[in-house]
């Protein structure tokens, strides 16, 4: 109770969830915080469970491990993914959870020291790491059966208890070398688990207007960047301040490790950006208004996708096009039609493997007791189709103007 009384952790309150996913599914207002709570007690869930078939664990591990599920997400930005690189270059939210549980750990005089080595997978019983990070953790137990009840999105939907009451450790007692593995006849329950990951992620988490709304927001910090560099004054006034302090600042993963940066970055929440965006609407830069406007009002861009990445002679093309109408809508003078139009049009890929056998798998022991990989066990074709990166090319752009995408040759 005490860890979960920490701003650090009350913070995520504030943050969504799905990021711009309740754009698109009304339903889907659920926070981290929430997440952290359901991850923390179907960690609960797994221990007993292996405890009930043998592995011993401690009281003090049991604890460190809850503590690990609970803050494994504290490192999320507002919306969550979407913003996760604009802040921080070469950041992930995993690197700035680590380093809040390692300040944690110092407020607590040291009562996190076990929950961090679980959490980095240093502690002499690895399968406890298995449980707060894999395949098969309670993180993505969690937001899978989440995220698919919250958006009424039915095909994520998760036999998560069933997948936990076949969980166990092998070798039983849980020592250097155990790891987990599911019982044979929980096979089925994940590969419909993987199946259902997948799913989730073309029907949710990569849904084209959710990247539409990525693609905006992320146009938004830009614009304001490039004001900021042209010495504009009155983004101080409009902006939160600790949503200035990091577009005012190019930083990296190593500047995570300053207090500064720290404290800066548990200060931003959603809050912070909407309210920003509101503010910045009233800009006198008409690109910036325009942009925010956009984002307040749900006014998203066209995301539509392609064969292939279209080659620098069809982009430059559609840049002309947008350029043109942006002379048209008077948001921009013609002599800056080129260099503005960059913040209306983006093109990128998206990528997604439900199954990534190639870092981390998951292991089944069949009856007999020995233990194999899940491919080994099932039908071998649908494992290892859903374990290829599929990569979906696409351009974002605004809707009223025509780029004849039917026709296009985009090489």
């Amino acid at each position: 109770m005490d860890l979960i009384q920490t701003p650090e952790v009350q913070r995520l309150r504030r943050i969504r969830q799905l990021g711009m996913g309740h754009l698109v599914f009304p339903g889907a207002e659920h926070t981290r915080f929430g997440h952290a709570l359901g991850a923390m007690a179907l960690m609960q869930d797994a221990l007993s469970n292996l405890v009930e078939k043998g592995t011993p664990v401690s009281p003090e591990e049991s604890t460190a491990a809850l503590a690990a599920a609970l803050l494994h997400d504290i490192g999320h930005g507002p919306f969550s993914h979407t913003l996760e690189h604009e802040f921080i270059a070469s950041f992930d939210h995993e690197d700035m959870s680590r380093e809040l549980i390692v300040a944690l750990n110092e407020r607590f005089e040291g009562a996190l020291e076990l929950a961090l080595e679980i959490f980095d997978g240093t502690y002499s019983r690895p399968f406890l790491h298995q449980l707060v990070s894999s395949q098969l953790d309670m993180d993505r137990l969690d937001y899978l059966r989440r995220d698919s009840f919250y958006t009424g999105v039915v095909e994520g939907e998760v036999g998560v208890q069933r997948i936990i009451k076949t969980m166990r450790a092998h070798p039983q007692d849980g020592g250097p070398d155990s790891g987990i593995v599911i019982e044979a006849k929980g096979i089925y329950a994940v590969e419909n688990y993987i199946i259902s990951r997948r799913l989730m992620y073309w029907q949710v988490y990569l849904h084209k207007t959710v990247i539409a709304g990525d693609q905006l927001l992320r146009a938004v910090f830009a614009r304001i960047r490039h004001l900021l560099h042209l010495g504009d004054g009155d983004l101080a006034t409009r902006c939160a301040p600790s949503l200035l302090y990091f577009l005012e600042r190019e930083l990296d993963r190593s500047d995570i490790a300053r207090a500064e940066v720290r404290e800066q970055f548990c200060r931003l929440d959603d809050t912070d950006v909407v309210y920003s965006l509101k503010q910045c609407m009233l800009h006198a830069d008409p690109v910036l208004a325009d942009l925010c406007r956009r984002f307040i009002d749900r006014d998203f861009f066209r995301v539509t996708f392609l064969p292939e990445q279209a080659g620098p002679r069809r982009m430059q093309e559609w840049m002309d096009r947008i350029g043109a109408w942006l002379v048209v809508e008077g948001l921009c003078a013609p002599d800056r039609a080129s260099d503005e139009a960059r913040f209306y049009c983006s093109q990128d890929d998206t990528r997604h493997a439900a199954y990534e056998n190639f870092h981390d798998t998951i292991r089944v022991a069949d009856r007999d007791g020995s233990v194999r990989e899940l491919s080994e066990t099932v039908d071998a074709a649908a494992v290892s189709a859903l374990s290829r990166s599929v990569v979906k090319p696409f351009v974002c752009y605004p809707k009223e103007v025509d780029l004849e995408l039917a026709a296009a040759d985009v090489r």
